[in-house]
This record gives structure tokens, sequence and C-alpha cells, in this order.
């Protein structure tokens, strides 16, 4: 049989290709200060057509909260059968400066190999892969299937959180297969296990009235933006270890290595630069609270004048690992920055939403299904990494279908440059994944459930 699917997908790879290119000429960022809201409208139409075709029968365009149109569709499996509720998004990241892209961000281009465009990994690639999965199969399909593609995801506006605790019957399902990641490298079968949360403040100093003259007062003068970047390198150590007092960060990542060489080359760090840190990279990324410095409030450089300043802030964004209470980190980091303060300068945390981190139950049978299929389809065993980034959803639907296991899959590895200029797909993830997809639906229609 997965000759049979392997073969199927592979016949079906230039319409998964004339797919994705009509989906990556939609603009569908979900922002209307910067994009018409009818290109998601565009968009949603355009999926939930799409997964009429592969066979789901019912699916709706379900307004959210926020304003977006969630894509939500369901296709009852046999008798006994259990269900799977597939999961994506198709809104996209703004495609920033066009002048760094090597081609137009919304027609999708081939270049050595890779497919390029705005959202061809993330997360219409993605999308693409379910529907290459449930056309490989045919109908009537084995499982019951959910279909649910967001459109506001990378907005983190909360819409489609809203309509799951509003309407949690939509989504029920045994297994959630969250398309919105990917795999360690090309060619090896991942599945992420782990998500950090999101503590974030903005920090604000003040020291003066207003802005006086360097050369008449500087020296005794407080200056607000020195004082607050006194504050921020309190947060890392000589080693660039993150640090916040009360914050633990000895935590150690147990699953595959991300290796340090592959981590220079994903990130493009400068030859003769060092990382950060004097742990792994694994420990770093997936398991430990990470600071990063989002953004100053300060002059510019251009059109700067010989002035002190008399106030500065700083966005912070603080990743929490698993097992780490996000409100207990952000409380912490306020704590942290009003004590460093110098020359008792003044300073007020402003403390910006919250996000819980996300660990998976990787022990159940859903996961020992999806283990054989990914293995078939790329013949190598399933590797496990983390995440570094959030995605609040999925703590939300483990809370509202508890009985449900989920695991984050995809074909955005690391070469994709998802959110940045040049973004790209490689097809063997999409042609794998969708190999793998089909054969865990297979197998999991098989599957004791209750053993």
């Amino acid at each position: 049989m997965s000759d049979e699917i392997r073969s199927r997908v592979a016949e079906l790879m230039p319409t998964a290709r004339d797919q994705l290119a009509t989906l990556v000429g939609m603009r569908s960022v979900a922002d209307p200060r910067q994009f018409p809201p009818e290109e998601c409208t565009r968009a949603a139409e355009w999926v939930r057509d799409a997964f009429i075709a592969a066979g789901i029968g019912q699916v709706d365009l379900l307004p959210t909260s926020d304003g977006s149109l969630a894509v939500v569709g369901h296709q009852p499996g046999p008798e006994g059968a259990p269900t799977v509720l597939l999961y994506s998004h198709y809104d996209v990241q703004p495609p920033g400066d066009e002048t760094l892209w090597d081609t137009d961000p919304f027609t999708l281009t081939e270049r050595d190999g890779r497919w390029y465009g705005r959202g061809a990994a993330d997360c219409k690639g993605n999308v693409v892969m379910h529907l290459l999965a449930l056309r490989a199969l045919g109908t009537p399909l084995p499982v019951g299937i959910r279909i649910v593609v967001e459109g506001s995801e990378e907005m983190g506006t909360g819409g489609l959180e809203n309509l799951v605790e509003a309407r949690p019957e939509l989504f029920d399902a045994d297994m959630i297969l969250i398309g919105d990641v990917g795999n360690a490298e090309v060619g090896s079968p991942t599945v992420t296990t782990t998500l950090r949360g999101i503590a974030n403040v903005v920090v604000h100093v003040e020291t003066l009235a207003g802005e006086v003259h360097s050369g008449m007062f500087g020296g005794p003068a407080p200056d607000a933006l020195a004082a607050l970047v006194r504050i921020l390198a309190t947060l890392r150590d000589e080693e660039g270890n993150t640090v916040v007092d009360g914050v633990e960060s000895d935590q150690t990542w147990t699953g595959v290595e991300y290796p340090e060489a592959q981590f220079r080359t994903d990130a493009g760090v400068l030859d003769g630069v060092g990382l950060t840190g004097s742990g792994s990279v694994s420990d770093a990324v997936w398991a430990q609270p990470t600071l990063t410095i989002l953004g100053i409030d300060c002059p510019p450089v251009v059109g700067s004048a010989a002035a002190i300043q008399p106030r500065a802030s700083a966005r912070l964004n603080l990743r929490v690992p698993p097992g780490m209470d996000p409100q207990m980190a952000q409380d912490a980091l306020a704590a942290h920055l009003e004590n460093a303060a110098p020359w008792g300068a003044r300073v007020t945390v402003e403390p910006e939403a919250i996000g819980s981190p996300f660990r998976a139950g990787a022990d159940g049978p859903g996961y020992t299904a999806l283990g054989a299929a990914m293995e078939e389809a790329f013949g190598k065993k399933l590797g496990s990494v983390g995440h570094g980034g959030s995605i609040p959803l999925c703590n939300v639907l483990s809370a509202m279908v508890p009985n449900a296991e989920i695991a984050l899959i995809g074909v955005e590895e690391p070469r994709c440059l998802i959110h940045a200029p040049n973004e790209s797909v490689d097809p063997s993830e999409i042609r794998n994944l969708a190999v793998a997809e089909a054969l865990f639906l297979q197998r999991f229609a098989t599957v004791d459930r209750h053993g």
C-alpha cells in the first residue's frame, strides 16, 4: 500500500505545485493596514473549495472574534473509526522590504530545486501538504477528518483560540496534526514535542525633565539611554547566557541535538562571530529561557542632536521553556529590571500578554502510528525536537480537547527562512510528508486506541 501511496503522491505533485502557486499569489496578510482584507477572503474561499474537492464533505467559513475567517470542515469516517484533525493557516507574514527578495514574494518561483515565495512554507506549503495527502488516499477516507485552517495566526490576535473555546465540538478528535513546524533538516522526519511560551515586557527609563545640551550638562546629568543600556546589559552574563534573577536557566534537552555548525548556517551567523551561551545549542533554543531585545525607543543616528536623553524604552521578549510559569517569569523579569536601575533612575515596566509553553504527550497510539508512517515515508526513524517559538493554539486545544493526542509536523525545515526575505520550501518535504500523513491516516484507522 505504501508504494501505491508514494506513486499517487508523485503523480499529484504538479497539481500540488499549481495549488501552491495559486495560494502564494494571494497576499493574505491578516492586517488591513498593509493589504486589502479581500486577499484573505479570497484565500479562505480557495482553501474551502480545495478541501471540498479533496473529499471533505462539509467545509464552512466561520467568522472569528478578530474578524478573520477560519476554514472549518468535517468528513465523518467509517463506523467506529477515529477522527484526525488537520491544522494549518492560510495567512502569511508581510513580505517586508521587497527589495531584499530575489524574486517577487507573491509569485512562486523555482530556483535551485526549491520553490520561493511568501508562505511557500509557512504555512501554505502545509495546507498543500494536507490536500496532497487526502487526494492521494482518495475516498472513502479511512478515518474521520476535521479540517481547521486559520486566517490570523501570524497576527496572534486569538480569533481561532476564541472559536475553540466557544465551540469545542468543532475540534473534537482523537489525534490533532498541527502542520506549522518542520523537520530538523530536509529528509529527516521530525516531530516537535515542545514549544516555548512568551513573557514580554516594555521597560521605560526616565532621568530628566527634558533634553539638555550634552556639552553644558554632560557628565553629572543622568542619561536615560545610558541607564537603559546598563539595565539591559545585566540580562546577559559574560558568555551570553540569559540571566534573569529568580528564573532558572539550567534546563537540558534530551531529544535530537542541534549541531552547532548547522545552527550557524541556519541562523546566518557571520564568519568569526561566536555563538552566545555556554551550553549546547539544543539546550539554549529548546529547553532554556532566552531573552531578546526586540526594539529600543531612542533617537536615530541620522538627525540626532548633541543632547542627553531624558527617557528611553525597550521591548523585551522572554521565551519560557516547558515547565516554567510564564506569569512567574514575567514578574521576575519586571523585578530584575527595576532592581537593576542605576543612579536612582525611574524605571517602570509595562507587562504585555503572556503565552504558556507546551509539551506534547508523545507516548500514545497516535504517536506510535505516526512514527511508523514517518519512518516508512522517509526511510529514517522519527526524531523529536523542540521549537523556540510559541503556538498558543496548542494549549487551548489541549485544554478543550483533552483526550486528543497533539503532534506538530510540517514542511518548514530551517532552510525555508520563514518570516524572512526569500522564504522557500523544498518540494521533497511536501511530497514525503504527504506520503507520511496518508500512511498515518491508514495506520491510525486500525490502531487499538484503548489498549
